[in-house]
């Protein structure tokens, strides 16, 4: 049975956190949420909680132990524009990107 989770507008690129999706990409979850604790990375951290928000998700008919993550996509959210002031009066522009992920868990 599958189970689905998803996180939006979450503020790191899509880049980074595409990053740590590969990484975690057809792994047990309880060795991706391992990796994962050890990681650095802030992407990290909330590709942690995805996976625990996709374990509880799951009804209570799934046993949690042989569930995997089968997809993981990370795809580009809204933007904030700022600007940072530069020499001789100009500005330049900032973009803070945003992510939206989307994971499903399967079990074996």
């Amino acid at each position: 049975m599958e189970v689905k989770s998803r996180a939006r507008y979450l503020r790191i690129s899509p880049r980074k956190l595409a990053l740590v999706a590969d990484h975690v990409r057809g792994k047990k979850v309880q060795h991706a949420i391992n990796d994962l604790s050890l990681s650095p990375n802030k992407g990290a951290r909330l590709m942690e909680a995805i996976i625990k928000s996709g374990v509880s998700n799951a009804p209570d008919s799934v046993d949690v132990d042989n569930l995997f993550v089968k997809t993981v996509f990370v795809t580009s959210g809204g933007m904030l524009k700022r600007f940072m002031p530069r020499a001789q009066g100009r500005a330049t522009s900032i973009r803070k990107r945003m992510s939206h992920v989307t994971m499903i868990l399967d079990e074996k």
